[in-house]
């Protein structure tokens, strides 16, 4: 996978990206709520760089995968809590969790691969705090 620097609109979109083909492809019904809630916009890309990211992020889970197909939901752990990683901001990360739910939810069905993507999201960054206090630091 590549990798883009902690906080950037790319690896927010990345993570919008993980949630939208979480089940193995994406529909119109998705990808038009992501136009009428302006993701590309909330996450500081213009849509044709977020479509970049999104066809990126596809190509890496093509090459990870040999060649075939899985969607995100078949990424190795390591790869995804990389992933996530490059996102530390409480409030960046807030609001990627709004705009997944926002996009799985879009069609009307939440698959077992968003629902295990949003979990695994959720869990992750409650498990790993963003804005945690430097070791020995006291309140």
């Amino acid at each position: 996978m590549r990798t883009y620097p902690t906080d950037s609109p790319e690896a927010a979109a990345r993570l919008l990206a993980m949630a939208l083909v979480a089940d193995g492809n994406y529909s119109l019904t998705e990808i038009r709520a992501l136009d009428r809630i302006q993701a590309s916009r909330q996450l500081g890309l213009d849509p044709a760089a977020f479509k970049g990211v999104v066809d990126t992020f596809c190509e890496d889970l093509l090459m990870a995968a040999q060649g075939e197909w899985t969607g995100s939901a078949g990424m190795d752990e390591g790869t995804r809590q990389q992933l996530l990683d490059e996102v530390r901001d409480p409030a960046l990360r807030a609001r990627i969790v709004a705009l997944c739910q926002a996009v799985v939810q879009a069609d009307g069905h939440e698959a077992d691969g968003e629902a295990a993507l949003l979990d695994a999201l959720t869990r992750a960054w409650r498990q790993r705090p963003a804005a945690s206090a430097p070791a020995g630091a006291l309140s």
